[in-house]
């Protein structure tokens, strides 16, 4: 098996489309043909299901793909630790962040980071933590931001950031801006929520609240950034329970404290794989991340 069979078949896997990923790894489409019969042939099973429009993966497929990316990534890290023991950091930083993740500025971060390693180029993907935390543990991703979802494994370690209390955003003339007053999940039974995607970290985190106190509620605004959120509590068509960073992006919004929730349930986090698999270029970006924050 070679390095180039794996680079062929998750270019594949992740086009479903055989002439995608020759255009994209620049080899013709019968040498990538080609290479993936060899490796089918190698493993003595079919890799994907192909039709007229498209590819797909089989289970043998599905489940090669998982260790295709982590050894792709493992080489690319040797790669990038050699470089760095002669003095040059290069390579490609593959990085994950939630939208306003509290506790890090990314941008800036990533400002300095290049300002510091030009021959390093940095690959930025937004999204939830759930999916952010699955492809730093497969190698997609060399470390991502995000909310702890889960405990740290032998795939997977966490370094905290931040963390903070919920707070209930809602319009100057509801009911509750005029009370002023601390709010209970049990008082908001009968909302109408405005919330992100189930695998963003602070609608995690406000399911967690919630089921916490045996109070069902209805997201029936469900969005994919922050704004859009405070666009919709701000025309008065729901309210929301965010981190509380949120309250300073849109002061015309009334905050509320959220009792039974405790100080610290919105915990932000560097999720980064094992100290002896983490890349050169995540290791930089840490060490940035923690003299920004001496």
């Amino acid at each position: 098996m070679e390095l180039r069979h794996l680079q062929h078949f998750v270019a594949v896997a992740e086009d479903q489309h055989f002439t995608r990923a020759a255009e994209r790894l620049l080899v013709s489409q019968s040498g990538l043909s080609a290479s993936i019969r060899a490796l089918e042939r190698e493993l003595q099973t079919p890799l994907f299901v192909r039709t007229t429009r498209r590819v797909t993966l089989t289970p043998a497929g599905r489940a090669l793909l998982v260790e295709a990316e982590r050894i792709l990534a493992q080489v690319r890290t040797a790669h990038e630790a050699v470089a760095a023991v002669q003095g040059v950091l290069r390579g490609m930083l593959a990085m994950g962040s939630e939208q306003c993740i509290a506790g890090v500025h990314v941008a800036g971060l990533l400002a300095a980071f290049r300002h510091r390693h030009p021959d390093v180029e940095i690959c930025l993907r937004q999204a939830g933590s759930g999916a952010l935390a699955e492809d730093v543990a497969a190698g997609r991703l060399d470390l991502a931001f995000a909310v702890r979802t889960q405990e740290d494994s032998d795939q997977l370690r966490s370094v905290p950031l931040t963390s903070e209390p919920m707070t209930l955003l809602c319009h100057s003339s509801h009911r509750l801006a005029a009370a002023g007053a601390a709010v209970t999940p049990e008082e908001l039974g009968g909302e109408v929520f405005v919330d992100f995607h189930p695998d963003w970290g602070p609608r995690r985190t406000t399911d967690t609240v919630f089921a916490a106190a045996g109070v069902r509620r209805t997201v029936a605004l469900e969005v994919n950034d922050v704004h859009t959120l405070l666009d919709l509590v701000d025309e008065n068509l729901g309210v929301a329970v965010a981190p509380r960073h949120f309250a300073h992006k849109r002061a015309s919004l009334t905050a509320l404290p959220v009792k039974g929730t405790g100080e610290a349930v919105y915990e932000t986090v560097a999720l980064l794989p094992p100290r002896q698999a983490t890349s050169p270029a995540a290791r930089a970006l840490m060490a940035l991340l923690e003299t920004a924050g001496a």
